[in-house]
């Protein structure tokens, strides 16, 4: 896995540079070739050295811009690197969603099972088969739905977590936090044990739990 890496900081612009001014074009006496020959190779020194000035000054910059650019990268891979952790946590959000609809379902199955076997039980009624079963379906179709939650989460959880790794790995992204242990997957586990309880329960005519 590769080894977490402390953010640095953004790179420091090169100051503008002002530099010296362009040398002035020098006045010579045509008639005095030596002199004016020695005016024009000092102006000619002096602008080598700007741009000598300038070329160096432009070196900066592009250091300047290397530098910004794996600044940039740097930050897009600590970026993706916490977008595993969003999507991560969208996951725990759908399979919460899933355990509301599923439990609602459950729930109002197992009243109307309740419910009618009270009114018999009272002597209100005779036959409690039909709503009977119409409660066990809606318990079983929980059961199913969080199940089939449970599994996609799991399937896209391992998934996820296997992509990171191949990332982290190729040197894409950083991976300083490690995925936390689901809570949600832990509850959902836990009502469909119950769930199973109470559809068992229903079914056999059964006291799982007490």
């Amino acid at each position: 896995m590769a080894e977490s890496q402390e953010p640095r900081g953004a790179p420091i612009r090169p100051a503008r540079n002002v530099g010296e001014p362009v040398p002035p074009i020098p006045s010579v006496d045509m008639s005095d070739a030596e002199g004016a020959s020695t005016a024009y190779s000092h102006f000619r020194t002096g602008l080598s050295r700007h741009r000598t000035g300038l070329s160096e000054h432009r070196t900066d910059l592009s250091e300047y811009r290397t530098d910004l650019s794996g600044h940039r990268t740097e930050m897009s891979m600590r970026r993706t690197g916490m977008s595993f952790q969003r999507t991560r946590m969208s996951a725990d959000r759908t399979l919460m969603s899933e355990m509301r609809t599923a439990l609602s379902l459950i729930g109002f199955g197992f009243t109307i099972n309740q419910a009618f076997q009270k009114m018999q039980d009272a002597g209100s009624i005779q036959n409690v088969n039909a709503p009977r079963n119409f409660g066990v379906a809606l318990l079983v179709f929980g059961i199913v739905l969080l199940a089939g939650g449970i599994v996609r989460h799991v399937q896209f959880a391992t998934e996820l977590r296997d992509r990171r790794k191949i990332m982290t790995e190729d040197g894409l992204i950083h991976s300083d936090s490690r995925f936390p242990i689901s809570v949600t997957l832990v509850i959902a586990l836990c009502l469909l044990a119950l769930a199973l309880a109470a559809v068992l329960g229903i079914v056999f005519n059964i006291a799982l739990l007490g």
